[in-house]
């Protein structure tokens, strides 16, 4: 008599290669409820995710009187991106490629350490692809139940229920898109405007877009996202080694596989029962024991499903486990898991990780708080004054990027006898003195001429200065000045 303590699930891996056909009409998979160590450790990552997302938008950031006080927010209006106390400007943009670089070599770096951590826990795929499957799970029942109601003719009850689990997911899927609205505007007053309808049309047609998106992949597409639209399965394979951690199955302790009647000694077979429920379980409807997969997102509901087995017929845990490469072929029990974190593939991540993340942070704390750019007139290139002198014109534009008013005095160097005054100003105005508001861009019209004699050459080069009247802030920007040919 087989083993009744565990259940033998009917059910074949639909993604399995010899199964998949991309002519073939999708089979659903309905993925069974499983229970844990991992599956706790993904509802908590599930939950501090999905709050971080939701939460971060209302969390306030005090700037002073002329800046918001939303702690990360995308200013598309004022061109502007804020973090907490850090505010970036479009001509440092480098910063956000700087980010972008740290996330991909950090990518790698958990990808060569423990396979596809980030997709199996942190993927915002794998994370609403959860959350729908509960949703499903509470509406329809586990996977017996849910089986049963695709098969059933439809009633007042099969539809009711597939009515309440669409309105569901819709409402998680306008939750997801009116969270993200609100990281590119004040979130109190959008979400006001969006209730009294005065928010503007590109606000309701972005919640709308992510409501549909988040619908269709959470809870129509699911698995398909991850094995034909997304390229990081097809890209991982190369930051894998020998001593990579991943989802493994030991064939050496389980082969030969089969059912097992109770009371039935273990020697001579594998203690791999044949059960199925580690394909039961895999919510990309795989089966582990045919090897590490393209589909495998390494989640690791396999391993909570196999141990739970193991419990039940007396045998050791870990039949699936993570462990490296060398571990499946061990039909050893009590082995001890040899981690090798330190090698080259590992040393080259971490370097270039904390090598940009070195740059940017000190280019971060040592960056300007002022920006000077000065901008010579091509048009004339000099004009000749009534006391035969050279005049040249310049556009100066400075950008105060702190949150008060600051007071800057321009002053330029170069060419013996030259003088200086802005357009707005008379000649006789020293020093040249100009006030820019408090994080704001300032342009100023800058005329500079010279004694004709004084210039050697067709074009010099001068310096304009610009520094701030109360503090050490100074810039010095390099330009020319015309004259006629020699």
């Amino acid at each position: 008599m087989v083993d009744s303590s565990v259940e033998n699930v009917d059910v074949r891996p639909v993604n399995k290669k010899e199964n998949r056909s991309l002519f073939a009409k999708r089979e659903k998979i309905q993925p069974k409820k499983a229970r844990g160590s991992f599956r706790r450790l993904k509802w908590v990552i599930m939950g501090v995710t999905l709050a971080i997302y939701y939460i971060t938008p209302w969390i306030r950031w005090d700037r002073g009187e002329s800046g918001p006080d939303q702690a990360v927010l995308v200013d598309l209006a004022r061109e502007r991106f804020y973090f907490f106390f850090i505010e970036l400007w479009p001509q440092e943009i480098y910063y956000i490629t700087g980010l972008l670089i740290l996330a991909a070599i950090s990518l790698f770096l958990v990808t060569s350490l423990f396979g596809r951590a980030w997709c199996g826990y942190s993927c915002p795929q794998t994370v609403w692809t959860d959350l729908f499957i509960f949703v499903e799970r509470m509406v329809e029942g586990d996977r017996n139940a849910r089986l049963k109601l695709d098969k059933a003719p439809m009633s007042v009850g099969k539809l009711s229920k597939r009515v309440l689990k669409h309105s569901i997911w819709i409402v998680i899927g306008v939750l997801t898109g009116g969270a993200w609205v609100f990281y590119f505007a004040d979130a109190p007053t959008l979400l006001r405007e969006l209730f009294t309808l005065e928010a503007p049309v590109i606000a309701y047609s972005s919640i709308a877009l992510l409501t549909a998106t988040t619908y269709v992949f959470g809870g129509l597409m699911r698995e398909q996202v991850c094995t034909y639209m997304c390229p990081w399965p097809r890209i991982q394979g190369a930051m894998v080694d020998e001593d990579t951690l991943t989802v493994t199955y030991h064939g050496a302790r389980g082969e030969p596989r089969g059912p097992h009647k109770k009371n039935e000694p273990w020697e001579g077979r594998g203690h791999c029962i044949d059960c199925n429920q580690c394909v039961a379980v895999c919510p990309m409807g795989i089966d582990i024991r045919d090897g590490l997969q393209l589909e495998c997102i390494t989640c690791a509901l396999c391993i909570d499903a196999c141990n739970d087995v193991m419990d039940k017929v007396n045998l050791p845990r870990g039949l699936i486990s993570y462990d490296t490469h060398e571990g499946q072929f061990d039909s050893n029990p009590e082995r001890k898991l040899k981690l090798r974190f330190i090698r080259p593939r590992t040393i080259a991540y971490g370097a270039i990780l904390t090598l940009v993340g070195a740059i940017m942070l000190f280019t971060l704390l040592n960056r300007s708080v002022l920006d000077v750019n000065v901008i010579r007139d091509r048009n004339p290139l000099f004009v000749t004054l009534s006391d035969g002198s050279i005049r040249n014109g310049y556009t100066v534009k400075i950008l105060n990027k702190v949150h008060e008013t600051r007071q800057f005095r321009i002053e330029v160097e170069g060419i013996e006898g030259m003088t200086a005054w802005l357009e707005v100003s008379g000649e006789s105005d020293r020093p040249l003195l100009v006030t820019v508001p408090a994080d704001a861009l300032s342009s100023y019209k800058l005329y500079v001429s010279a004694p004709v004699d004084n210039l050697e050459e067709k074009s010099t080069d001068i310096d304009v200065i610009v520094t701030d009247t109360e503090g050490t802030e100074r810039d010095v920007q390099e330009t020319s000045f015309k004259g006629p040919d020699k």
